[in-house]
This record gives C-alpha cells, sequence and structure tokens, in this order.
C-alpha cells in the first residue's frame, strides 16, 4: 500500500490527509512537533482572551483520526534522505516515505536584534507560543508593559489580545504608518486613530535596536533604535512577519529559496516530494500574487489541490481571485481582487475612498482608469458577500456596475442601506469633479 507522509499538522496537511482519505485507501501518516491534534491556528488569540479553551480550536474530536486511518506520530523531523525515501525524527526514529509532503508552515521572523532570544521575547504563531504568553503576561501585575515589535496583522492580534487583559503596550511599526505596504493611505491612516483611541502606545518609524536583560536573564527594557530611549517592559512580541520553517531541509536535496521551490503542481525538484501550504514558493508567478502566501484559505486549496494529483488526477493548483480578511482590533477587513497600497501601485490602477463619519467603516474601489474595469475592493467594518465579488471580477464588470449594485454584495442589506446613498453620492462626486 502506498505511504503517503505528511511533514505539519496545521490547515494545508490536515486538508490533504482528510481528501486523501475521501479519494482513496492509501497509508495517511502526519507528522508534528507542535501539538498531538490539529487546531485551528487563527483561533489562538480567543483562548489567551478567555472567549474559548483550547479544546475548542480542535475541529475534529480526537477519534476522527482513527476513524479515518489517519496515523498521527508527534516528532521532530530533523533530516529528510530523499535518496532513500526516509524521513528521520527525533534524532533517532527514521520513517520510509513513498510520496512526502512539506506543510510545515512558517516562524516568526527575527532580525539578529541583540537580546531577541531572552525570556520574555516572543512570537505568536504556535500553541507554544500561546503557552509562553500565558507565563510572560497572564496579568498587568506580573506584566506591567508589553512592547509589540513589528506593524502587521499578528502584532495588531496580539495588541487587542495584550488589552483584553488591561496590559498596557507600546507598538513599534518601522513604516510611517500602520501596515501602509498594503493598505491605502486612507485606511492606513483610519487605523492608525483606531489604535490609538483604544490607549496602545503607537509608535511609527520606530525601529527596535536592542532588548535588554535583567540579573535573571529576562528582558527588562527595549532600546529605540532613532533616539536611543529605554523602554521598560516585562514582555517583547516580535511580530515582523514570518518566514517559512525550512531550516531541517538545507541538508537535503530539495531546492529551496526563502520556501520549498514548486511548481503549479506543487511539486518540488526532487520526485515524489511535494510542498504545500506557508512553506511552498512558487517557480513562476500566479497574476498578482506573491511567490509565497502565508495564508489560511490558499493553504486549504493547496491541500485540496495535491490531494487529487496524489491520488491521480494531476490537477494545477489555480488559486483564482485575491480574498483576505483580518480584524484591527473591532474592524473587521476584508479585500477582494487587488488593491494596492500606497508603495507599489501599478499606474493604471485609481481608487474610490469613502468613509464613514465615525471613523471605524470605509471601503476603498480599485479601478483601471483606463477601461473602469473593477479591480478590487478593501472594505472596513462592512460585511460583504464573497461569491459576489467573486463573480463580478471573473466577469470583468466596470466600476460603474459594481457600485451601483454594491448592496448586492453586502451581508446584511439592513445595515448597509444606512451608507448605501453616502458612498453612491461621493463616488458620482468623485466623478463629477475627475
Amino acid at each position: 500500500m502506498e505511504h503517503i507522509v505528511i511533514i505539519g499538522n496545521g490547515i494545508s496537511g490536515v486538508t490533504l490527509a482528510r481528501h486523501i482519505r475521501k479519494l482513496s485507501d492509501k497509508r495517511i501518516t502526519i507528522v508534528s512537533a507542535e501539538t498531538d491534534y490539529f487546531f485551528s491556528r487563527t483561533a489562538l488569540m480567543y483562548v489567551y482572551m478567555g472567549h474559548m479553551k483550547f479544546e475548542h480550536t480542535q475541529p475534529y474530536e480526537n477519534w476522527f483520526w482513527q476513524k479515518n486511518r489517519i496515523e498521527l506520530l508527534r516528532g521532530y523531523v530533523h533530516e529528510i534522505d530523499t535518496d532513500n525515501k526516509v524521513i528521520k525524527i527525533n534524532e533517532r526514529d527514521a520513517l520510509a516515505y513513498d510520496k512526502l509532503v512539506i506543510a510545515t508552515g512558517s516562524k516568526p521572523n527575527k532580525f539578529g536584534w541583540p537580546g531577541q532570544d531572552l525570556e520574555g521575547v516572543q512570537g505568536l504563531y504556535s500553541k507554544q507560543d500561546l503557552d509562553a504568553l500565558e507565563k510572560n503576561a497572564p496579568n498587568n501585575d506580573i506584566c506591567k508593559r508589553a512592547v509589540i515589535v513589528g506593524g502587521g496583522l499578528i502584532g495588531i492580534e496580539l495588541a487587542e489580545m495584550l488589552n483584553s487583559r488591561n496590559i498596557p503596550v507600546t507598538f513599534l511599526v518601522r513604516e510611517s504608518s500602520f501596515w501602509n505596504g498594503v493598505l491605502p493611505k486612507g485606511e492606513s491612516a483610519m487605523i492608525n486613530r483606531h489604535i490609538e483611541n483604544h490607549h496602545i502606545d503607537l509608535r511609527l518609524s520606530t525601529n527596535l535596536k536592542a532588548i535588554n536583560a535583567d540579573e535573571n536573564g529576562k528582558v527588562k527594557s527595549v532600546i529605540i533604535e532613532e533616539t536611543g530611549e529605554e523602554l521598560a517592559c516585562d514582555l517583547v512580541g516580535l511580530t515582523a512577519g514570518v518566514t517559512p520553517n525550512i531550516d531541517f531541509l538545507k541538508s537535503s536535496k530539495i531546492e529551496t529559496g526563502r520556501g520549498v521551490k514548486v511548481n503549479r503542481y506543487l511539486e518540488t525538484n526532487i520526485p515524489d516530494v511535494y510542498a504545500i501550504g506557508d512553506c511552498a514558493e512558487q517557480h513562476e508567478a500566479i497574476g498578482n500574487r506573491r511567490p509565497i502566501e502565508a495564508v489560511w484559505y490558499t493553504g486549504r486549496m493547496m491541500g485540496e489541490t495535491l490531494a487529487q494529483t496524489l491520488c491521480g488526477n494531476r490537477i494545477q493548483y489555480k488559486p483564482g481571485h485575491w480574498f483576505n480578511s483580518a480584524k484591527f482590533l473591532d474592524i473587521e477587513y476584508q479585500t477582494y481582487g487587488w488593491v494596492f497600497g500606497e508603495r507599489g501601485r501599478p499606474d493604471y490602477e485609481k481608487h474610490f475612498h469613502w468613509k464613514h463619519e465615525d471613523d471605524t467603516k470605509c471601503i476603498t474601489v480599485a479601478y483601471h482608469k483606463d477601461t473602469n474595469e473593477f479591480l478590487g475592493i478593501n472594505t472596513f467594518g462592512i460585511r460583504m458577500r464573497h461569491e459576489i465579488f467573486d463573480t463580478w471580477l471573473t466577469e470583468k464588470r466596470d466600476v460603474d456596475y459594481v457600485m451601483n449594485h454594491l448592496s448586492k454584495a453586502n451581508f446584511d442589506p439592513e445595515f448597509y442601506s444606512h451608507y448605501e446613498a453616502d458612498i453612491l453620492s461621493a463616488y458620482n462626486n468623485q466623478l463629477q469633479t475627475a
């Protein structure tokens, strides 16, 4: 019986295993050093905030795996011998495979800051990180101030988590405005104000120079690069992005760049070895998509796609139109298609921006300045329907059509009706002054 070994029990690896089992009777083994069972990584923050217990983050009961004949092996893979089709686990055990899938996800970036490995310095990615946070910041008596380094989505999650326990937070963001490499100017500025309104000390255009230790080897302060200021703190959250978790592949023959290099079929340079999820790096561009996408739903899609290939129906990975969602404290964010930030925006891309007077809701619509083709939309504080925008992008609708039918895409038309007239009026005014 063909044996498929999957390294990593995140969303991509587990989706792959489930779909292989639906399609075949192949032997399946998942190897992971993080946890015994798959859990929803995006739910970790809600465990810390008290909205759920860790067991509630596990979508499947523990009996699910045995019933579906998916073997779970707890251990760390430290070597892959592709010549003999063997992986080595925990520096002693060996496991043979017929097909191998690397789905090891990401790890937090570290940039060589002095003190970055001290006790009390951590990321927010794994179950181990959640456990460390409970130890390092259980309350505002133990943790009198936290410093977060890096202004991305994980950083804003960590800020919200600490805020929920009334732990004061200083947020060091290298950019001149929050997440302005992704968000257009108006949206980024709104999020700056929203962070500050939650009593978070937001420091823009600010870099970390070093992390200082106390006499017990625990973090006691950070030094700001630009001013030399010393900030006392008990926790440093490193949230300056993630990078593929592939260090264990360095001695193998598997080709790597930033991630594991794969083609459109998610195949590596070695026969019978594949990579999916955050750790996979596309050889050739897929439209405007980045070579590495550390996004939950693309990991799931890669798992579904590769399951078909491994079960005899070899198909390309086709992720479709870009979509993502997140939360900035209590403001929900969704993006469909392409809406570029200030950096890297194509010359042809024009924006319509509307913001509600309460400063917590806005939309930005991107369209082609010559053809008026609808290119994408960002929404903040207004929930939209994925399938509607997906259809409009496929049909290449023009921006006038989208704006005049925006209520069809809204998740809650009654709620949206409060803003529809204002949005259309602002759009028509922009057309007249353009």
